[in-house]
């Protein structure tokens, strides 16, 4: 069982670039020194809110001051980029962190990144990703000569390669015969899940999914490598959650729920996201709920995890329980304006400290019986 932080990341608009740059990173020195296992880093070009263009010049800087953690991105969105300068960056940065990567892989979900890179289409943008994704394999898998003809890209070198020179051949990652592969995923029965699960990639559950539709994702993923005749294995699913521990269940309740909150925030600006484009079904805790039901304190309830440690265990448990054998868990990394710095890293200590070790002992015993 791997703790990772998840950071898309949301701050408020008002923020400067270089302040939330620096706190991201230092919210990431602070996970590592803590003892997470994994990093993972979301891609928006075009949102003040979600300033990350980049997740991998981002963990670059990271890689040598690190030692605990493992990065990811969440995820490199393949229809705005092209699959050749994917291959090659990703095979960089994996040699870079000496294999201490996982390549989340996506179509896209920031309409303004659809416009900016003309992705509006979704059935487009799909054949897009897919197109992209088996390129950058089959650039992984062989060397020159490449003739890789697509819809959307192409990829050529045919003529300018000298093997005694190394001219012509594109980097390969560190990993063979790449790095593993996850998608996200963000609905109930997701047919993400499903492709995944035939694919052998791993998926990553939303932390803007309710709990009560969690456990979709795993039947579909699970029933999905079945057909394929490969194992679903917990350890290749990552589940993230916005939490909030604190020294008692009063305390927690109060942090999140106070107008300052950062996750008061976050899901305010996550529901008004998805009501302009008309999937704010994807964040009701109960389907039959109007929208106007659909408070942020409603979504708090169906979202997050919070309370003092040892409600905060219970708690976990029993969302996994009900779930399924995911292998991570994602803490999302909230805004640290105003009191939420020392909120969210009390709430990152006693989680690394006080409730992980006891729900890694909790889960060892289960599987052991």
């Amino acid at each position: 069982m791997r703790l990772g932080l998840f950071m898309m990341p949301v701050h408020p608009p008002t923020r400067s670039f270089t302040d939330t740059l620096a706190e991201d990173e230092e919210k990431s020195l602070y996970a590592d020194s803590l003892g997470f296992d994994e990093l993972w880093v979301g891609e928006h070009f075009s949102a003040t809110t979600e300033p990350i263009p980049s997740p991998l010049m981002f963990m670059a800087g990271l890689v040598p001051r690190t030692k605990n953690l493992s990065f990811g991105t969440a995820v490199i969105c393949l229809p705005n980029h092209d699959p050749a300068v994917v291959a090659a960056e990703v095979a960089q940065f994996d040699h870079m962190c000496r294999g201490r990567f996982m390549f989340g892989v996506g179509p896209g979900g920031l309409l303004s990144d659809f416009e900016l890179f003309g992705n509006a289409d979704r059935d487009m943008r799909t054949r897009k990703f897919v197109e992209s994704i088996k390129m950058i394999q089959q650039i992984w898998a062989q060397d020159p000569p490449y003739d890789l003809p697509g819809e959307f890209s192409s990829v050529s070198i045919k003529d300018a390669i000298i093997p005694k020179l190394g001219i012509g051949y594109m980097p390969k990652p560190f990993q063979k015969p790449g790095p593993p592969i996850s998608t996200s995923i963000t609905s109930r029965d997701s047919p993400t899940a499903r492709v995944a699960g035939k694919l052998g990639w791993g998926i990553i559950s939303g932390n803007n999914v309710p709990s009560s539709a969690i456990p979709s994702h795993w039947r579909t993923y699970s029933n999905a490598c079945a057909e394929a005749g490969k194992p679903a294995r917990g350890e290749n699913w990552r589940v993230a959650r916005s939490v909030m521990v604190a020294p008692n269940d009063n305390e927690a309740r109060d942090r999140i729920y106070s107008e300052q909150s950062s996750a008061r925030y976050f899901y305010t600006y996550m529901r008004e996201v998805l009501s302009r484009v008309g999937i704010l079904s994807s964040m009701k805790p109960d389907l039959n709920m109007t929208d106007e039901e659909t408070t942020v304190e409603a979504i708090f309830e169906g979202c997050m995890i919070y309370g003092s440690p040892q409600t905060f265990l219970d708690k976990l448990i029993a969302f996994r329980d009900a779930a399924g054998p995911f292998g991570s868990l994602l803490m999302t990394g909230l805004d640290w304006s105003g009191p939420n710095r020392a909120w969210q890293r009390d709430s990152m200590r006693l989680l690394a400290q006080d409730v992980m070790p006891k729900f890694r002992q909790h889960v060892m015993a289960q599987a052991a019986e």
